[in-house]
């Protein structure tokens, strides 16, 4: 069959060049003078200072990267010869001019599939769009490269994108850190699990329903969803495209705060909106970052949609973080969810009122099979006609406004005291099996109305087994455990699903990522609450 040939042809290609790669890299290893989850400004003075070179740095990534590809099946399309070229080329240009080119100079990156970068393909995990590769670079890509930054791999996606697992009959499953057996998430898989294993030192992937911060929930990571336009989208492929009814966004995805905030500034200061007229003028505002930091604050607190109950150390985890936050005097109140599940019956019915046509004609290209849960959205529903779609844009826009409305006017507060951020959970449950997955909302609730959102890995699961260990664990009571296994009367199938998920004993030392959401547009103002955070833990 067409399909699987091409299949076999692709991830031979793929193969062929990580191991044309590993056999040319230098037989001295560099991995020792670059720590795992370096510090972005910390390396730029070393490499200001003569202690590094970019071609030490990225062969070190790069050697990173190949181990965490053979672990968890994780890349694309790796661009290994090209980067250590930019490296060199980079190398050359500070002993020339003895300064760094830009702000990222040196700095290995990697970039989600939907990226174009010339002569490169774009496949987003369909078997069709191979060997078709790309004319232009995404805008992103631009942006990167211009600041000095070294691209050396495209992550891998599930086919459609439209997925919360990395699976695609293209490139396969791909699997978790340490633990085959758990799933990633998606549809950024590919990105989470090459920053979890240090093979990169920042990502930039997309999120159109949790994409970003699910899998950084997973996987211990820092994840930034933006609101849409903030970055540009230019150039970076889709599914749906034309589609603007439930914007996808990009953002950045790291191991380490610093470099989550120092990507998001530079490509900020980059202006963006002069290579793309649909990316809002909007700067780095340092002033926000830092004013969120020195003042008290409202936050409102989410430990239960009433849709889909969390896992107790979920809520556990939301509650520890809160209680971080109260006890340096910032004020805590719960935050209703009554409408959310509303909203997001709205927004479902905008992921399928093509009635799946746009990933039809995509697999028809090269008569792919559609991997289940794929096929499951495609037959969820019929097109819908133009003025339906234009009723559920009404539904859409009251919602919202509803929306900015309570958040205004939330009960409890004094006149004129708004809300400054929710915190909530990223996902009801932590890493799970394969394919098991059935529960976006806490996520995909800020898509639908493009608010701004970061993860934050707060804590693993269960107790410590290391007395000298600075991670935060939290285990729910035995009676809480009990409770919500037998007590408790599950609201509906996937909730009954969930709870179905729940295995004390299989999730120990998992990773449990809590969730900080602003308006539209206050990308800096959630960084600076993770700050904070940040800050309040260690201290």
């Amino acid at each position: 069959m067409y399909w699987e040939t091409t299949v076999k042809q692709k991830r031979e290609d793929r193969d062929g060049a990580i191991q044309s790669c590993e056999a040319q890299l230098p037989a001295v290893s560099h991995e020792s003078s670059v720590p795992e989850h370096a510090d972005i400004s910390t390396l730029l003075e070393q490499l200001r200072t003569g202690k590094i070179t970019a071609e030490k740095l990225v062969v070190a990534t790069i050697r990173r990267a190949i181990d965490s590809h053979k672990e968890t099946n994780c890349l694309s399309e790796p661009l290994f010869e090209s980067a250590l070229e930019r490296a060199k080329y980079l190398d050359e240009y500070f002993q020339k001019h003895q300064k760094l080119i830009g702000p990222l100079h040196g700095i290995p990156v990697s970039v989600k599939d939907q990226f174009n970068i010339a002569g490169v393909d774009t496949t987003l995990g369909y078997v069709g769009r191979s060997f078709k590769p790309a004319s232009d670079n995404a805008v992103m890509v631009t942006i990167l490269e211009k600041l000095g930054a070294v691209i050396i791999t495209k992550t891998v996606i599930p086919q459609s994108i439209m997925y919360g697992e990395t699976e695609s009959p293209l490139w396969g499953l791909t699997t978790y850190p340490g633990r085959p057996e758990l799933s990633p998430g998606g549809s950024s898989g590919g990105e989470a699990t090459l920053m979890r294993m240090s093979g990169s030192l920042g990502g930039w992937a997309t999120d159109i329903g949790g994409s970003i911060r699910v899998p950084s929930h997973l996987c211990g990571l820092y994840g930034l969803k933006p609101s849409s336009g903030r970055f540009s989208y230019s150039g970076a492929a889709n599914s749906h495209e034309g589609q603007s009814h439930v914007p996808s966004s990009i953002g950045p995805i790291s191991p380490s705060l610093p470099n989550l905030i120092t990507l998001t500034k530079e490509c900020l200061l980059a202006e963006p909106w002069k290579l793309d007229p649909n990316v809002v003028p909007i700067p780095w505002r340092q002033a926000d970052f830092e004013g969120v930091q020195k003042r008290k604050l409202t936050i409102g607190v989410i430990l239960d949609d009433r849709v889909v109950r969390p896992h107790p150390e979920i809520q556990e985890a939301v509650r520890r973080a809160v209680a971080i936050f109260e006890k340096a005097g910032h004020k805590v109140i719960p935050w209703s969810t009554a409408d959310h599940s509303s909203c997001i019956e709205i927004q479902d019915q905008f992921y399928r009122a093509d009635g799946g046509e746009d990933i039809k004609t995509e697999v028809a290209v090269a008569g792919e099979p559609m991997i289940a849960h794929v096929e499951a959205l495609v037959n969820s529903s019929k097109p819908i006609s133009v003025y339906e779609y234009w009723q559920l844009n009404r539904r859409k826009t009251a919602a919202q406004e509803a929306y900015n409305k309570k958040w205004t006017t939330t009960a409890g507060l004094e006149d004129g005291e708004c809300v400054d951020v929710i915190i909530s959970p990223v996902s009801p449950h932590t890493a799970v099996p394969h394919r098991s997955s059935r529960w976006t909302g806490y996520a995909k609730i800020w898509n639908f109305l493009d608010y701004t959102a970061v993860s934050f890995p707060f804590a693993k699961f269960g107790s410590s087994e290391d007395p000298t260990s600075s991670d935060i664990y939290v285990a729910a009571a035995d009676e809480a455990r009990h409770s919500y296994l037998h007590d408790y009367a599950p609201r509906n199938a996937i909730d009954e699903w969930i709870r179905g998920l729940y295995d004390p004993e299989a999730m120990k030392g998992l990773d449990i990522g809590v969730q900080i959401i602003g308006r539209r547009y206050e990308e800096e103002k959630v960084l600076g609450m993770a700050s904070l955070l940040e800050k309040l833990i260690r201290a």
